[in-house]
């Protein structure tokens, strides 16, 4: 049970908001006069405040209430001069949509087409006792939807970890994958391996949101004592797996413009593609386990992947060399696989 709770924070999630919205509605319930006939708006503000991290439930709470407070101020300013109506509705709903765009409301700006509406609608003949208790109960809600937050923050290292551990999994496929094409195929099918290139996309994009997500979560939160190196940890492995991946792009948009199949005069040819599947093999080897900062041992080590990936860097440049040399061609796409793959190794070394 635990295992499905750290790796679906979406569980936490509906408990933390239940738990708040549950409160809130009490409050409400029990407030006086006229807040307490309309109990349901401060359950809103709960389920706002705690439908993000600790850092975002606060500031989303206030641009909520603003939000709330300028579509009020909208529908007040057509009741005013404007008949209920469909025009009055259609004018209302035209000028809080314009405003909802605006950059102060971030996400909430929804809120305020809502706003307006429910007080033209809803509020007619008692326009300050609706928007009172409308704004206030919501104010309320998330004010307790923020002490839950602070009492039971939300942290989510462990999908931030699986989302990190997802790709680099995909990234070591993807470098095997393409070491064994290259020496059981030859060269590469252009349309098979643009459609591998898009599919690893969504992976990178996943983790590096899931990582942003935890470090958000960390400010400010009484959890991230215990875990901040593990935050910082994560941030930079996200950083160095999203460079390496850059890499990877990189070396599958050279090999399918100039080792692809249909082409006479392909880049690498027979002799240099086993040296570029060997230095892509070493390349998934030192993604696959990757060099501890904590570890004492010595970076050349025989045994250490960073280092054998750097050797076998070495002998695909020799080779490339020795075959200019000897064919007097240009062999640039060869020669930018290998500071490509270069600079792979930098970052991993880094």
């Amino acid at each position: 049970m635990r295992e499905v709770w750290v790796r679906h924070p979406r569980w936490s999630l509906a408990l933390r908001g239940a738990v708040a919205a549950a409160l809130a509605w009490v409050v409400g319930v029990l407030a006086p006069a006229p807040l307490s006939e309309y109990p349901y708006y401060a359950p809103l503000g709960a389920v706002v405040a705690t439908a993000g991290t600790l850092a975002r439930s606060a500031r989303e709470s206030l641009q909520t209430v603003g939000a709330l407070l300028l579509g009020a101020g909208i529908a007040l300013a057509a009741d005013a001069v404007l008949e209920p109506s469909a025009l009055a509705v259609a004018l209302v709903v035209g000028v809080a949509l314009l405003c909802a765009g605006w950059r102060v409301l971030g996400g909430t700006g929804v809120w305020v087409a809502n706003s307006a509406l429910f007080v033209l609608v809803l509020g007619q003949g008692q326009d300050a006792e609706y928007i009172g208790a409308f704004a206030g109960l919501v104010v309320v809600g998330a004010g307790i939807g923020i002490v839950v937050n602070l009492l039971w923050p939300p942290l989510p290292i462990t999908p931030s970890d699986l989302a990190l551990r997802a790709l680099r999994a995909s990234l070591v496929e993807q470098l095997d994958d393409l070491a064994d094409w290259l020496d059981d195929e030859g060269p590469l099918e252009p349309d098979e391996w643009e459609r591998r290139r898009h599919a690893l996309y969504p992976t990178i994009e996943g983790a590096r949101a899931a990582v942003a997500h935890s470090g958000e979560a960390s400010r400010g939160n009484l959890r991230a004592r215990r875990y901040g190196e593990r935050v910082r940890t994560q941030a930079r492995e996200s950083a160095v797996l999203g460079a390496a991946a850059e890499v990877v792009d990189e070396v599958v948009r050279l090999l399918v413009d100039g080792e692809r199949t249909g082409r006479d005069d392909v880049a690498l040819g027979p002799r240099l593609r086993p040296e570029l599947a060997t230095a892509l093999r070493s390349f998934a080897d030192a993604l696959r386990d990757p060099v501890d900062d904590t570890d004492d041992t010595d970076g050349d080590s025989a045994d250490d992947p960073c280092a054998g990936f750097a050797r076998s860097l070495d002998r695909l440049r020799d080779v490339v060399r020795e075959s200019r040399e000897r064919t007097g061609g240009d062999h640039f796409v060869a020669g930018a696989l290998a500071v490509v793959l270069g600079r792979g190794h930098d970052v991993l070394a880094g």
